[in-house]
């Protein structure tokens, strides 16, 4: 099962992970439920791969520089007040989703046998602090398990995954007011910098080791999309013509494909192993989405049958990105259970082999309903807002408390 170790007016909202929660009845006048969706469908799609591991998912809708884009839109409207206080605003909501994600992960880390003291000594005390505030990489075992099989042996790389993106995410709330007032004078430099810096340090024409150059690397692929939320904010895309925009779009996802062609991985047209490729295909993918946006108050059309889904994954988003692996690794030991009924194992067994991984995907999205429960209160505390068990902008689902 492979998981990733690890997109309107000026005047609207845009979401981000860490963004302030849509609230618990309609969404309020100033919400894009365009974007609202593309949050949502990231968020779907991210599941999926890490499902089934489907290369022509990353090109079909790269999530990850969708969500970087959306994020740099909503920091721009956010950095009109004073940057300190935006800066402490984000980091707030970002942090206490991890802490009770690493409450549960890190001690059973240990309770499976990781020995970190033995095996790196006193220092790894210093690195377990990224589990508090995680500008670096939280540590984690590369082999882990238990007697009884119940969990795979990578499952704490697994685990740990998603949390690169914090670690960008953050890195990019914390550089924001130098962007943006760079953007403001050199908008297009500061657009294509991150780009020009991706071909140096994610081709490996300059090599940076360690942990260091994979979050450089991580920060320059996703650099040229968090800055195109800038632009989307302050209405660069006004300036100039459409067909100019697409034209250029478009050719740099051509060029995107045409440098992934070229450096293919065993994983294929996976653009998350080819950081240039990943750069190029995401930032033009992204210039089109925004270009094209609609502004939306309210889900039209068949859309709006699942306006209480899409409001629901915006107030859950960190808590859903968190978990998401964990959670797909639960649906092993629990359709492993259909083993042990008589009738399955004898007439059946072929079927459930066959149909695992649809399996896993009926059984994911009840399971991380029931994380949503069980820990999803944790962004609203961050957010200074009343516990919500299930925020989905219905009238019951503001009641529970």
């Amino acid at each position: 099962m492979p998981v990733q170790p690890a997109g309107t007016p000026a005047a609207a909202p845009v979401p981000d992970l860490a963004a302030a929660p849509a609230p618990a009845g309609k969404p309020g006048p100033g919400r894009d439920r365009y974007l609202d969706l593309l949050r949502a469908v990231a968020l779907f799609r991210v599941v999926i791969y890490h499902i089934f591991g489907w290369a022509w998912l990353t090109i079909l809708f790269p999530s990850m520089g969708v969500m970087f884009a959306l994020a740099g839109s909503l920091m721009a409207r956010s950095l009109s007040r004073p940057a300190w206080g935006v800066i402490r605003g984000r980091v707030r909501r970002l942090l206490p989703p991890m802490w009770a994600f690493s409450a549960v992960v890190v001690p059973m880390m240990f309770v499976l046998g990781w020995q970190p003291v033995k095996e790196e000594g006193l220092w790894w005390f210093a690195k377990l602090a990224w589990y508090v505030f995680p500008v670096g990489a939280p540590p984690f075992p590369w082999t882990s398990g238990d007697h009884a099989g119940l969990l795979e042996e990578t499952w704490a790389v697994q685990a740990a995954g998603p949390l690169w993106y914090l670690r960008a995410y953050l890195w990019f709330v914390l550089a924001s007011p130098l962007l943006l007032r760079a953007f403001r004078r050199l908008p297009w430099v500061t657009l294509l910098a991150p780009l020009g810096l991706t071909a140096v340090i994610g081709t490996g024409l300059v090599n940076i080791p360690g942990e260091t150059g994979n979050a450089l690397t991580d920060f320059a692929v996703f650099g040229s999309c968090w800055v195109l939320g800038f632009a989307h904010h302050d209405g660069l895309f006004k300036e100039v013509p459409r067909y100019l925009t697409v034209s250029l779009a478009a050719i740099v996802m051509g060029f995107g494909l045409w440098w992934a062609s070229g450096h293919l991985t065993e994983d294929g047209w996976d653009l998350n192993d080819i950081p240039l490729a990943q750069a190029a295909w995401s930032l033009g993918f992204c210039v089109i989405l925004l270009q094209y946006a609609p502004s939306w108050r309210e889900l039209p059309g068949r859309l709006a049958r699942f306006d209480r889904l899409v409001t629901l994954a915006n107030n859950r988003a960190v808590t859903i990105y968190l978990w998401h692996n964990l959670v797909i690794l639960a649906t092993i030991p629990v359709i492993d259970l259909l083993w042990k009924i008589p009738f399955v194992d004898a007439h059946l067994g072929s079927a459930v082999e066959a149909g695992y991984t649809l399996l896993m995907t009926l059984l994911v999205w009840p399971l991380i309903g029931l994380v949503i429960l069980c820990v999803g209160w944790v962004e609203d505390v961050a957010a200074r807002r009343r516990p919500r068990l299930w925020p989905n902008g219905s009238a019951a689902g503001s009641r529970r408390r």
